[in-house]
């Protein structure tokens, strides 16, 4: 799966100037013709097909397995020049999976999700083409109009119209009644997006859990997750096209800013972590060192944090960490003590690069980081 959790919606409209018939031809690498306009969309030369596949709902025609039938049957029965005519997917796949697995995965959301609830789906899995930079991901068209039991297609919605308390109806100042569209099915359903995403989220936790991955996937945005980091955007066909041929784009150059933003979030918020961590465990340390301090001297003190200099505090901490390095076997020991001279020489080198002497300026120093870490997240978000 890629970095970040990927489910993009979008709807394909004839008032945008695209088409069903395209969209088929272009995700399934196939020629089609659209009837509606007479355009040939050829991309049988088209790389990174690994899988696809036309699903049926119980009352649809088998005719529609036939790719070019179902999407020109699409394009014909909608009349209107701005008609609304696909809902279409693009979402990342676990890269961890296999094949197999992923196809189990997308098609267990496909009946789940869509074909349960009346609507045709056609799907492509794709391998490394233009969209996703080499990861595995999915592209799903589904119907936006509902079949009739018997097979023929059935109305969007239908007018109602507004009437007052007499149950009257209401006109209008064209003195015309008013009226207002109820939709026949809830595949408009605002709360859909939440509820699809969400769905295949779960869907790919309990597949990686399955194969003994640690790794989950989390539909929320950064922003719900508490994660300061901004998502790049997407690409597209065209411009990732011309990045892979070295030509910039301007959202390819939106996403290196981000990428560079981000890697400066990330670096910030792991020199927090590695300090505080050096400060519970040296509080700990600390803590036990004063408790034999009152038990030898008897007298109590109210600064902790003077108690010790930093170097000081790392060498005794440094020395702990050698005594369990020595009830280990040979090779975990000899590991465990480089490894921890490694971190004992950074340790220092950081305390007197920024002069820090006691654990109160080690605090300042986190403090001074958590700031410039929020100042950073306000900039990349404005």
């Amino acid at each position: 799966m890629a970095d970040s959790f990927h489910f993009n919606i979008s709807i394909i409209s004839r008032g945008k100037g695209k088409s069903a018939v395209a969209s088929a031809a272009y995700i399934s690498c196939e020629k089609l013709t659209n009837d509606w306009d007479g355009v040939i969309h050829d991309y049988h030369n088209k790389k990174g097909l690994e899988h696809k596949e036309i699903f049926l709902p119980e009352n649809a025609p088998k005719e529609f397995l036939d790719r070019s039938t179902l999407w020109n049957s699409v394009e014909l029965n909608e009349k209107a020049i701005n008609a609304q005519l696909v809902r279409n997917f693009i979402i990342a796949l676990p890269k961890e999976l296999s094949l197999e697995e992923n196809k189990e995965l997308i098609r267990k959301f496909i009946q789940e999700n869509f074909v349960s609830k009346g609507m045709i789906a056609d799907l492509a899995i794709h391998q490394g083409n233009d969209e996703e930079n080499g990861n595995i991901h999915a592209h799903i068209m589904t119907t936006v109009r509902p079949l009739n039991q018997d097979g023929t297609w059935g109305a969007k919605s239908k007018k109602e119209y507004l009437l007052d308390e007499q149950g009257n109806k209401i006109l209008g100042k064209n003195g015309k009644p008013k009226t207002r569209k109820i939709d026949l099915t809830d595949w408009n359903n605002k709360e859909n997006a939440e509820k699809w995403r969400e769905h295949f989220a779960t869907l790919c936790n309990q597949y990686l859990e399955k194969n003994n991955l640690e790794k989950r996937v989390d539909h929320r945005s950064f922003e719900r997750q508490g994660i300061e980091e901004i998502p790049t955007i997407h690409l597209g066909a065209s411009a990732s096209a011309l990045e892979r041929k070295g030509v910039e784009t301007e959202k390819g150059n939106i996403n290196r800013e981000i990428k560079k933003h981000n890697s400066i979030v990330r670096a910030v918020r792991e020199r927090i972590a590695e300090l505080t961590s050096w400060l519970n465990d040296f509080t700990k340390v600390l803590f036990e060192k004063y408790e034999q301090y009152k038990e030898e001297k008897k007298e109590e003190y109210e600064n902790k944090a003077e108690l010790f200099n930093l170097y000081e505090y790392i060498s005794i901490y440094y020395d702990l960490q050698g005594e369990k390095a020595r009830k280990l076997n040979p090779y975990a020991s000899n590991k465990k003590i480089s490894a921890d001279l490694n971190r004992f020489s950074k340790a220092r080198i950081y305390l007197s690069d920024n002069r820090l002497q006691t654990i109160a300026d080690l605090q300042g120093k986190i403090t001074e980081l958590q700031g410039k870490n929020k100042n950073i997240y306000q900039d990349i978000k404005t």
